[in-house]
């Protein structure tokens, strides 16, 4: 058996819409998780035509999941930082402090879209913040990142589950220890950027972690845990995500670089980070806020 989800900003999900989709494509009775936000039924088989009606949806904002139904409800949450949980990318914004915020921006823009290899990318943006003073990153923090809103959201509710929630980030340290404690990660990893004498040395320490770090994460975290790849849903948008989305019960391309989106089977362009509880069949009136 399969769900179907279909997800739009609050008051933007037409019933009639749902009523139609569920009738042709022979679905049971329709669940609405929020009135005229998010809505699911379930059906036998998935219909060969669903990425047809897919991108018909986009063009209304409304983002369509179909998923195995069981089992949908995962016991780990594991993230991306930069433009997953957090609106920004936290190398360039610290660029932009160091006078090179354009020419990082498309490096990373290439490397997120994988084009350019993930290690090498971050080398070359990481050494044009050579001399950048080491105080600069409290400031960005401060002033430049906002959450990715529906991330508190999502947080407390897994929590409130009993889920685990792990921060993954190819970004750095000094902002995933402040990114999960705001949101409430259990447990972050990233890179490190090496300073000296209080300014930034333009070098990352060894080893970097890239694309096969991420999935080596979710296996040491979900083994440590008594859990399964199965039991994660994971959450991302960048190419160097692809791997960890791909490993993970239910891997989620969120706001993602098209290249990505594409090779991804659930992809949300329209929602917040609360389309993560509807995808595991939450309802609104479950959500959880500290």
């Amino acid at each position: 058996m399969f769900a179907t989800t279909l997800i739009a900003r609050p008051g933007h999900l037409d019933p009639a819409l749902v009523d139609s989709l569920r009738n042709a494509w022979g679905g049971g009775e329709a669940v609405w998780l929020s009135p005229d936000e998010a809505a699911e039924f379930i059906m036998s088989q998935i219909p060969a035509h669903r990425w047809d009606v897919w991108a018909e949806l986009q063009a209304s904002e409304v983002d369509l999941v179909v998923q195995p139904a069981k089992d949908r409800r995962k016991k780990m949450l594991l993230a991306d930082m930069d433009s997953t949980m957090i609106e920004q990318e936290c190398i360039d914004e610290l660029a932009e402090e160091a006078g090179v915020g354009a020419h990082v921006k498309e490096i990373t823009a290439r490397a997120m879209n994988g084009e350019l290899g993930f290690e090498g990318a971050l080398t070359e943006r990481v050494a044009l913040l050579k001399g950048l003073p080491e105080a600069v990153i409290s400031q960005v923090l401060e002033q430049r990142i906002t959450p990715m809103p529906g991330g508190r959201t999502l947080l407390a509710t897994m929590r409130a589950a009993g889920g685990h929630a792990a921060l993954v980030s190819g970004g750095f340290t000094a902002f995933t220890a402040r990114v999960a404690e705001m949101l409430g990660f259990h447990e972050h990893r990233a890179n490190t950027l090496i300073a000296r004498n209080g300014l930034l040395t333009g070098e990352v320490a060894l080893p970097i972690l890239g694309r096969a770090a991420k999935v080596q994460a979710l296996e040491e975290i979900s083994a440590r845990l008594g859990l399964h790849a199965a039991d994660v849903i994971a959450v991302g948008d960048g190419a160097n995500d692809l791997d960890m989305l791909g490993r993970a019960g239910t891997g989620v391309a969120l706001h993602a670089k098209p290249s990505v989106a594409a090779r991804c089977e659930v992809r949300i362009n329209h929602g917040d980070l609360t389309a993560l509880l509807f995808l595991q069949s939450y309802s609104r009136a479950e959500f959880q806020t500290r």
